[in-house]
């Protein structure tokens, strides 16, 4: 089997499953936002779900929650989230030193993820890994941009980046369907939270199983 190379000189990374595990921050912030609305769930493995999707269509589509119900469970989200949650969150091993192959290697890094830019750019800071990348692109607080789709085509336009010579990386559909509506090539990861079968079912570029694999695809 040919191992794939990457060569683009642009890679934007989503955030949440891909170059961090936020397992429980984001799933104890859940958990204390359906407390607020009367809903006990003990279980924080069933809500794995809500990493990586935008929070607000994932509150509405696992409770079936009006919009304005779901606002409000996002604002519960967010009071945990900004104090405790966003801490509550490591970097995924060997993350450091592929991040530090690509700057070597002179790519221009971003981050492309649904997580509202406040927060990301806060996490990036905190766990030591900011420097590597030219810009962080995120979401509004009020949604906008929490879409992959309308995220990716922001950044692109923002940044002038050549559609060729770019490549998004993640491990949900989402990062995959942003990706591919835009014109770019796709690597799955699947290390993060995303199936196999969620990831094979958009027909990524590239499809990684582990971490290691990718790094190794970097140095080809």
């Amino acid at each position: 089997m040919t191992r794939p190379a990457l060569h683009h000189p642009n890679i934007l990374f989503d955030l949440d499953g891909t170059l961090t595990d936020p397992r429980e921050g984001i799933t104890r912030s859940v958990q204390h936002a359906l407390a607020k609305l009367g809903i006990d769930e003990p279980d924080l493995q069933a809500l794995e779900h809500f990493i990586g999707p935008p929070l607000l269509q994932c509150f509405m589509h696992s409770y079936d929650f009006d919009e304005a119900t779901a606002w409000q469970a996002v604002n519960h989200y967010r009071e945990r989230f900004r104090q405790v949650g966003l801490y509550e969150n490591q970097l995924f091993g060997g993350v450091g030193a592929m991040l530090q192959l690509l700057q070597r290697q002179q790519r221009t890094l971003y981050i492309a993820t649904s997580k509202p830019t406040v927060f990301a750019e806060q996490i990036a800071k905190h766990f030591g890994f900011a420097q590597h990348f030219k810009v962080i692109y995120g979401s509004e607080l009020d949604g906008t941009r929490t879409d992959k789709v309308e995220l990716i085509a922001h950044l692109l336009e923002c940044e002038q980046l050549p559609k060729e010579g770019t490549l998004m990386i993640g491990d949900r559909k989402h990062d995959l369907i942003g990706a591919k509506r835009n014109g770019l090539d796709a690597a799955a990861v699947g290390y993060g939270f995303g199936s196999f079968a969620e990831l094979q079912a958009e027909a990524p570029t590239y499809h990684f199983h582990s971490l290691a694999e990718l790094h190794q695809a970097f140095m080809r």
